[in-house]
């Protein structure tokens, strides 16, 4: 048997949902898209997504990285991007 409602909980605004209410439901697909377009929710689209990869290095690199705390990867990924940074005009370079 179900309880009573409780009176503090009702919700004229937003009444519970009934057997015709859901039949009268349309799918996500259904929608216009342009109401799709407005109700998607999550992350937005990475320009450059990062990718999951498997990688061999020596343990004793990975165990220098790990030891520096739990934002490893992160830091041998700031490591990467900067080494494929140019370095300016190479007679710049050739006197240092």
């Amino acid at each position: 048997m179900n309880p009573e409602p409780n009176p503090e909980m009702i919700d004229d605004e937003n009444p519970e949902w009934t057997t015709e209410t859901s039949a009268r439901a349309l799918r996500f697909d259904q929608l216009p898209p342009m109401l799709q377009s407005k109700l998607k929710v999550g992350r937005p689209k990475a320009v450059d997504p990062k990718k999951v990869v498997t990688l061999r290095l020596r343990s004793s690199i990975l165990a220098a990285y790990e030891a520096q705390g739990e934002d490893w990867r992160a830091r041998m990924e700031r490591v990467l991007v900067e080494a494929l940074q140019p370095r300016g005009n190479s007679a710049e370079n050739s006197t240092r």
